[in-house]
C-alpha cells in the first residue's frame, strides 16, 4: 500500500452530517460561489496542542483528499488526514451553542472551549 493509499483510507473516515452540509451550502449560497470546498485543517495551537480549523478554500493542493456530502466538497490536507480519521462534524443551533462541532475519536483531551485538542 502506498503512503496516499493511507492517507485515503484514514481519511475517509471523515463525517459530515445533514445539519452540517445544509449549513455549508446555505454558507456558500450566501457567498455566491459554487466553486469552493469546505476545507478541514488541524494544525500547531490552542491549550491542548492542536486546533481545528475550517474554513472555504478554493485551491487544490498537492495530496488533498476530498469528499462528497450531497453537493459539498470537503478537502483535507494529507497532513491532516491522521488527526482527523473517523471524526463527525455537525452543526448545532441551539439555545447554548451555535457552531460546527467536531467529535474526533482521535482525540486524547481537549480544552474546555473545545477549539483544541492533543
Amino acid at each position: 500500500m502506498s503512503v496516499s493509499d493511507e492517507t485515503t483510507t484514514v481519511s475517509d473516515g471523515i463525517i459530515l452530517t445533514d445539519a452540517a452540509a445544509g449549513k455549508v451550502k446555505a454558507l456558500l449560497d450566501q457567498e455566491g460561489r459554487d466553486d469552493l470546498a469546505l476545507r478541514v485543517a488541524v494544525q500547531p495551537g490552542g491549550c491542548s496542542g492542536l486546533r481545528y480549523q475550517l474554513f472555504f478554500d478554493e485551491r487544490s493542493l498537492d495530496g488533498d483528499v476530498e469528499k462528497d456530502f450531497d453537493g459539498v466538497k470537503v478537502v483535507t490536507d494529507r497532513m491532516s488526514a491522521p488527526y482527523l480519521g473517523g471524526a463527525t462534524i455537525d452543526f448545532v443551533d441551539t439555545i447554548e451553542k451555535q457552531g460546527f462541532t467536531i467529535d474526533n475519536p482521535n482525540a486524547t483531551g481537549s480544552c474546555a472551549c473545545g477549539d483544541s485538542f492533543s
